[in-house]
């Protein structure tokens, strides 16, 4: 396995080498090429040089970053909403290596480098980044071979911290009143949103259900979904309303996922537990499903996402389940 590690840090190393050569060449070149000093400066050069603290110590960025290789899907995200100039990225999670669709056009032409568990190092180096982002829970035995490809900039975790995560990579990228200013539309937003649905249902608790491949969730407050949900002034079921990522349930607590309103999310692999979770009777005991006040979502915007994108895309299904104003627009 040394072995192995050594002739493989011996081919990034090789690529690194060959990629800084090229640059030297092209740098080397004739008077035809454009010198830096002569390039019309943008807003966000003119914030440049600067040094970023982060997760890892800090790092130091000599101008805009052009080229970004995100190394988790919600940073992908981010820097997709925040105008940056993404050329490569971890698409989603587990074997799925595809970005998800509601991204669109945004991530067009843009190249894949997963898994999220194993990036492609020699690949990234290819794309020649000017700016590397991750997470210290994903990659942090490999910002050390990161750096030596690019400035290398990592947040420590994701899903809770996902809006100082979007403030981070707006503090790389020069974009920190876009990130600012995007974060505070959808808080409005979701106020707006909140509001509407408390008046209109009298203050509904909402639970949130995931079924997955293992033990059985439900949200807490601090998770992704459970701020968005904090964020709309939702109430929630007590045994959610906790200062934590999710509950474990087992069958036998199963009215522990009871509420006014109960939303449902299925994780790959998670079928045989909902099927099996909703075949016992205690689950046609709870209320809501007595109500037909239960209505399944798509996890991977509601669980994986952790990002603007997602956030909007969770305010669009709240807003129709209970029929108010989406504000859009």
């Amino acid at each position: 396995m040394r072995s192995r590690s050594r002739q493989f840090g011996a081919r990034v190393a090789a690529a690194v080498a060959t990629l800084a050569l090229a640059t030297g060449l092209t740098a080397c070149g004739g008077n035809s090429e454009t010198k830096p000093e002569d390039k019309p400066k943008t807003s966000a050069d003119s914030a440049f040089p600067r040094t970023v603290e982060h997760a890892k110590g800090k790092t130091k960025l000599e101008a805009g970053p052009k080229r970004v290789v995100a190394l988790d899907p919600s940073l992908v995200e981010a820097t997709v909403a925040l105008d940056g100039k993404l050329v490569g990225g971890v698409g989603s999670y587990g074997k799925k290596l595809d970005f998800p669709p509601y991204l669109g056009n945004s991530v067009k032409g843009v190249k894949k480098v997963g898994p999220l568990e194993s990036p492609d190092l020699e690949g990234i180096a290819a794309l020649k980044p000017d700016l590397i982002v991750s997470a210290s829970i994903r990659h942090e035995a490999n910002y050390d071979e990161l750096s030596k490809i690019a400035p290398t900039v990592f947040v420590e975790t994701t899903g809770p911290t996902w809006k100082e995560n979007i403030k981070k990579l707006g503090e790389a990228l020069g974009a920190e009143k876009k990130a600012d200013t995007k974060i505070a539309a959808y808080e409005k937003r979701a106020a707006a949103i909140g509001k509407a649905i408390n008046k209109k249902a009298d203050n509904p608790e909402i639970s949130v259900i995931r079924f997955m491949d293992g033990p059985t969730r439900l949200t807490g407050n601090a998770s992704f979904t459970g701020h968005i949900l904090s964020d709309m002034g939702m109430a929630r079921p007590k045994a959610q309303d906790v200062d934590e990522f999710a509950v474990e349930v087992g069958e036998e607590q199963i009215r522990k996922a009871d509420g006014d309103h109960v939303f449902v999310s299925t994780y790959e692999g998670g079928d045989k537990s909902k099927e099996r979770f909703q075949r016992n009777p205690l689950w046609r005991q709870l209320d809501a499903v007595k109500k037909k006040q239960v209505d399944d979502v798509n996890d991977a915007t509601w669980m994986l996402s952790v990002s603007l994108q997602g956030a909007e895309l969770v305010l669009d299904d709240m807003a129709k389940t209970f029929g108010v104003d989406p504000q859009r627009g």
